[in-house]
């Protein structure tokens, strides 16, 4: 295949791409972000989301994947100098074949399709991108209808966030809000009780009844949630845990607690 663009050099378009790594803003502003991985390009191309650049090593040899790949997208074909397709590329694993430039979607709660039974999950305000990738990736697997980021977040087109989800961005609708006004307003239009998860809860989530049509309410790894949420929220759970932990990762939590409601769903 013949690029339609040959970089070499860190040119203007170079640094831009670079700023989507860490400037969130930047991400902001145009719309775009970074994302690596046979998985999550896979993922991004299979779910109809808008590949805009395929930028790919210029002296590399491809795979049959990214072969197929580039004979077969409409995106804009940037062919890198080695040196510069790894400064775009997660440090800590093997230098990636392709990055893909993508779109971000809009902030839209009506992406969010309510089934009969439907769960949602909202996280409040927070703040590891790892741990809001991880919350995303198991809500898709555990049959979550989407997955809402309320307040000053982390940003689930991180990077970090992206990887974490492993794909599961893509196939999940992920909507950003601001206050929680927004999402409680729309979670009552659509009948959906809210349970909050908090290890104070006065029950037990196993106790709880979850295949109702639900939003589960995951705090802040640090404060856990608002007032706001608290007050919203007509039942407060928590997981029961032992030994020397005081509390759960809200990724591991919100995990347990999707199972938990796939399990009572499944019985």
């Amino acid at each position: 295949m013949r690029p339609d663009l040959l970089v070499t050099a860190r040119n203007a378009r170079f640094q831009q791409w670079q700023a989507l790594l860490s400037n969130r803003t930047k991400r902001h502003r145009t719309g775009e972000f970074l994302v690596q991985g046979v998985r999550p390009i896979t993922m991004a191309v299979r779910h109809g989301w808008d590949v805009r650049a395929l930028l790919y090593d210029a002296d590399r040899r491809a795979s049959r994947w990214a072969a197929d790949l580039l004979d077969t997208t409409d995106a804009e074909l940037i062919a890198l100098a080695p040196q510069l397709l790894a400064e775009l590329t997660d440090k800590d694993s093997d230098a990636a074949e392709i990055v893909a430039v993508v779109a971000t979607r809009a902030d839209d709660l009506a992406r969010i399709e309510l089934p009969e039974g439907a769960l949602v999950v909202v996280l409040d305000r927070p703040s590891s991108p790892g741990n809001l990738g991880a919350v995303v990736r198991s809500a898709d697997a555990f049959g979550a209808a989407g997955v809402i980021v309320a307040g000053h977040a982390a940003d689930i087109y991180d990077p970090k966030a992206v990887r974490a989800s492993t794909g599961s961005l893509f196939a999940l609708p992920v909507v950003r809000t601001g206050a929680p006004d927004l999402v409680i307003d729309w979670a009552r239009s659509h009948g959906l009780a809210m349970v909050g998860l908090d290890e104070s809860g006065d029950a037990d989530i196993a106790e709880h009844d979850l295949t109702v049509p639900t939003l589960l309410a995951v705090g802040n790894e640090a404060t856990g949630l608002s007032s706001a949420w608290r007050e919203a929220c007509e039942r407060m759970v928590r997981i029961p845990i032992g030994g020397g932990a005081s509390s759960l990762n809200a990724a591991a939590a919100a995990g347990i607690a999707l199972y938990e409601a796939a399990r009572q769903r499944r019985s």
